[in-house]
């Protein structure tokens, strides 16, 4: 088998060089095969490696987009509900999934066991863990990675990120919860159990300061296991004069008695933390 997709790979890496070959219908099947294999699980646009990090396999990101160009927009049924797009919603499930009127998840998106879709949207390339919960007005953006037992809430933004090819998605590891209308984008990787408070805004270049120690650890891109994060804002003088930019900070660590639900929410009640 890993014959097989190193096969693919190839395939997909000499359409990149050579645009011309997706003319071929070998070439063409080959695409839907990777698209075939995210929408089953069986392939993923990015995977933990044994050091603890993560791969971004550019050559299935790039398989995405070249089944974009080789799609053409047509009325498309999903029950009573009519789009008009070059993907089709997907259709097939594992058990214990639930996909509750009106939520979307497209074709060669992946929901795993147990998997509960309030009214949300899951786009193409994403893969969401067992029994983890997006809620209502949630987004979960191409080839974005959600472990299990997460909890998104509702109106979070999970970013998609296909372009550049070679760009790592959004990780949001096992376990993590994430507050109301938080936004996760830009190829953040939350680590597992980490606890984002409503609002709270990250991004790339937005600086994530540990407030618990002196020394004020700064991160950027990565939000540690168990860290429970807020928005903030750290003042910077320019020209014009002392403005307020954004920030967020690490105010505590998430433990062992806080990981049922109710210890959670009584945490972040203690804390002041909106959820």
């Amino acid at each position: 088998m890993e014959t097989y997709w190193r096969t693919i790979e190839r395939q997909i890496q000499e359409a990149g060089e050579e645009p011309t070959l997706l003319r071929r219908s070998s070439y063409q099947k080959a695409i839907k095969q990777v698209i075939a294999a995210l929408d089953a699980g069986r392939l993923r646009c990015a995977s933990p490696t044994s050091d603890g990090k993560w791969e971004t396999h550019t050559w299935v990101k790039q398989a995405i987009l070249f089944y974009f160009r080789l799609r053409q927009a047509e009325p498309l049924e999903a029950g009573s509900l009519h789009f008009y797009d070059k993907i089709p919603p997907k259709r097939s499930f594992p058990k214990g999934v639930r996909v509750v009127p009106p939520a979307v998840a497209r074709y060669g998106s992946y929901l795993a066991p147990g998997v509960i879709l309030m009214p949300s949207y899951v786009n193409i390339g994403a893969y969401v863990g067992e029994n983890t919960m997006v809620d209502t007005w949630a987004t979960v953006g191409s080839c974005a990675q959600v472990g299990k037992n997460v909890h998104i809430s509702g109106g979070v933004g999970i970013g998609g990120v296909l372009e550049p090819p070679q760009a790592q998605p959004v990780i949001i590891e096992d376990g993590v919860f994430i507050g109301s209308r938080a936004i996760v984008v830009e190829g953040i990787h939350v680590g597992e159990k980490a606890v984002i408070g409503a609002g709270t805004i990250l991004t790339a270049s937005i600086p994530i300061i540990d407030a618990t120690t002196e020394e004020g650890r700064e991160y950027k891109g990565y939000v540690p296991p168990r860290a429970i994060v807020v928005g903030g804002g750290r003042q910077k003088n320019f020209p014009k004069g002392t403005f307020t930019l954004p920030c967020a900070l690490i105010i505590g660590w998430r433990e062992e008695k806080h990981e049922e639900k109710l210890g959670l929410n009584g945490l972040l009640r203690e804390m002041g933390v909106s959820v």
